[in-house]
């Protein structure tokens, strides 16, 4: 299991597209991911799960990963989140 803490940079913060292919991104790997944030903790593969943490740009989340690509998801998730 890998386990980051992960600033959102992403202007807008995390609104219906920017969710919509943050799940893309976490989809194309086999780990199970998910997203914790102040004690709420949804799967980063599920866009309405996603969409109910609300995030804004400047957010910190932890980014949990878990399974044979978990470290390849979590870069390319933190790529994501902090180049867009």
């Amino acid at each position: 299991m890998m386990r980051k803490p992960i600033k959102i940079q992403i202007p807008s913060g995390l609104e219906a597209r920017p969710v919509a292919l943050l799940v893309q991104v976490a989809s194309q790997y086999e780990s199970q991911i998910h997203v914790e944030v102040e004690g709420k903790r949804v799967n980063a593969k599920s866009i309405m799960g996603m969409m109910t943490l609300g995030l804004e740009s400047g957010e910190e989340i932890l980014v949990e990963a878990s399974g044979a690509d978990e470290e390849v998801a979590v870069q390319e998730i933190e790529k994501y989140l902090t180049t867009h």
